[in-house]
């Protein structure tokens, strides 16, 4: 692995050189590390690796600008430090937290059709359901 990383930075080194080839190097990094970050970002509320997925999309980031080093450390110390405070709360807040996810998690498919959709798979109808802007089936 460290032949790899080696072999890598000594190229990363001779784009450096190239402004053209370093300035179309940063941009695709800069793209695909954004894309990754919003997707973590909207995947947050949602059972899985959201959290994941936003320190990847920064630390890709990273790789070629301050800003998103600078921002990497200090949302993992955060969430650390939330965490942390999380985990020593009593079982109420943290069932008052799960709850609270919950709710964002059915409010955004909501929003976004799927419960009314998931509802019409089992033959239920019935206009509370329906997305409000007018997303779903």
């Amino acid at each position: 692995m460290k032949r790899f990383l080696r072999a890598w930075s000594h190229r990363r080194e001779k784009l450096r050189s190239r402004p053209v080839a370093d300035f179309t190097y940063r941009a695709v990094v800069g793209v695909f590390g954004l894309a990754v970050l919003l997707v973590g970002i909207v995947a947050i509320p949602y059972p899985g690796p959201g959290w994941a997925i936003v320190f990847l999309g920064l630390a890709i980031l990273a790789t070629e600008f301050y800003w998103a080093h600078r921002t990497l450390s200090f949302t993992r110390d955060r969430y650390d430090s939330t965490m942390a405070w999380f985990r020593r709360q009593g079982w109420w807040v943290q069932a008052l937290g799960a709850v609270a996810t919950a709710a964002v998690v059915v409010a955004t498919l909501w929003l976004l059709g799927a419960v009314d959709w998931t509802a019409g798979l089992v033959g239920v109808d019935h206009p509370a359901l329906e997305s409000p802007i007018g997303l779903g089936a």
